[in-house]
């Protein structure tokens, strides 16, 4: 088996392994709902962050004179 092979089936079978597992999450109500509830968190906290360390990059480097 080449590299190439390796890596072809390794993409196969971690995509077969997260459409399993989503259709696990989606027929399962309480997965699903444990499931929203970390998306809505992390968007809640990693986007907020995400503009706030941006927002403050470009008042550190505003700053700067060349």
């Amino acid at each position: 088996m080449t590299r190439a092979d390796a890596q072809a089936t390794a993409d196969v079978l971690l995509v077969a392994v997260g459409v399993a597992a989503a259709v696990v999450v989606i027929t399962t109500p309480p997965l699903r709902r444990l499931v929203g509830r970390a998306a809505r968190m992390w968007l809640g906290v990693s986007v907020p962050a995400y503009l706030l360390a941006e927002t403050r990059r470009a008042w550190v480097e505003s700053g700067r004179r060349p």
